[in-house]
């Protein structure tokens, strides 16, 4: 495992498991939107939420559980700018768990910063060489809370696998060494509360595991 290069924009990827999208139902066909997406839809984790393993996860005071988003996230090595598909992983310095937590919310398409980019709210593991992993699209993903295991996904369900989503957000943002683009949370995602234990496994990749204290508190 390595460091990353330096801290740089973590992009988070909303709807790009088919778990999730199905979830909304029928609402994705109402207004406004009336469709399911036909273009990535991405958010910004900045800096101020980056965490390493082992660091505490505040949670906010008045709020009473945190979503625990498992992730996977490719960190850029070089420039990527309008690259193709079957390029597009030449541009990869490696990969990471992410934890894209948040504060639960209903607003899929336009979450909040308030609610999404919070202060500790993207633990990031170590980087790891893609070749030291496996197929990227056919990864399993293990949540545990206080040694439970209360959800499993993958990156098997992804409508834009690993590849076609770097392309596909590369055609409308340069991305720079140093950022990570996280490549979606799978639907059912946990919640845990202040003085529990959150631990992430991605095949590969290890574990990142972070405890959650209140806001004031002392980890």
């Amino acid at each position: 495992m390595l460091p990353l290069p330096h801290r740089g924009t973590v992009y988070g990827t909303l709807l790009n498991h088919a778990d999730a999208l199905a979830a909304l139902g029928d609402a994705v066909h109402a207004p406004p939107y009336k469709a399911p997406p036909q273009a990535p839809v991405l958010y910004i984790k900045p800096r101020n939420t980056w965490v390493a393993d082992g660091d505490a996860i505040v949670v906010p005071a008045g709020v009473e559980a945190l979503e625990i988003g498992a992730t996977f996230g490719l960190v850029i090595g070089r420039a990527a700018c309008r690259v193709g598909e079957a390029e597009a992983l030449q541009f990869v310095a490696g990969a990471v768990i992410v934890n894209d937590v948040s504060v639960p919310h209903a607003s899929y398409y336009r979450p909040s910063l308030r609610l999404k980019a919070r202060d500790t709210f993207c633990p990031i593991g170590a980087m790891v060489p893609l070749a030291g992993l496996g197929a990227l699209d056919a990864l399993a993903i293990t949540v545990e809370i206080d040694g439970e295991v209360v959800h499993r996904a993958g990156t098997a369900g992804l409508i834009r696998p690993v590849a076609r989503l770097l392309a596909e957000v590369s055609a409308f943002i340069t991305l720079a060494p140093g950022d990570v683009l996280s490549v979606g949370v799978a639907a059912g995602a946990p919640r845990a509360r202040a003085g529990q234990r959150v631990r992430i496994a991605i095949d590969g990749l290890g574990t990142l595991t972070n405890p959650l204290v209140a806001e004031g508190a002392t980890a």
